[in-house]
């Protein structure tokens, strides 16, 4: 399996997804493939936003090493899965992809928790420390929920 996470700018919500996945498929001995990347290229080269490194190191996930990369369109090939956080970055990657997006390998990640219900997670980037921890449980749930589908 191979999964890619995709969000606005690749520092708050994706790499705290891609910290969990990668650790709950540790966990189960899952040989996936895990990455993350962002729709907007302003933070490329940069590592996870300090608040999502701090509530993933609270929950004994290093997100440190992570670092910024761009969505292409490449990762229509090389990903199986491609889950988006939110509907806005459906809609940047269906101008950035062209003709190349492909309705069927892209899903909506909180629908994995909420079955056709299109929740977004919350972009923590506006708020204090606290958002960080409520869409890390967020997050948590949705990659719960992968693991138990795809295992």
């Amino acid at each position: 399996m191979r999964i890619l996470f995709v969000c606005l700018g690749n520092i708050c919500r994706s790499p705290i997804a891609e910290g969990i996945l990668k650790s709950l498929a540790q966990q189960y001995q899952l040989d996936w493939t895990i990455d993350s990347v962002g729709t907007n290229g302003l933070h490329t080269g940069e590592a996870p936003h300090a608040s999502s490194q701090r509530v993933c190191k609270e929950h004994g996930i290093d997100i440190s090493t992570q670092r910024s990369q761009d969505f292409t369109l490449s990762d229509w090939e090389n990903y199986d899965i491609l889950y988006a956080m939110a509907t806005d970055v459906i809609q940047d990657m269906k101008k950035i992809s062209g003709t190349l997006f492909d309705e069927k390998k892209m899903k909506l990640f909180l629908n994995e928790v909420y079955p056709g219900e299109n929740r977004n997670v919350t972009d923590p980037w506006y708020g204090g420390l606290d958002g960080y921890y409520t869409v890390y449980d967020e997050i948590e749930k949705g990659c719960r929920a992968i693991i138990e589908k795809y295992r």
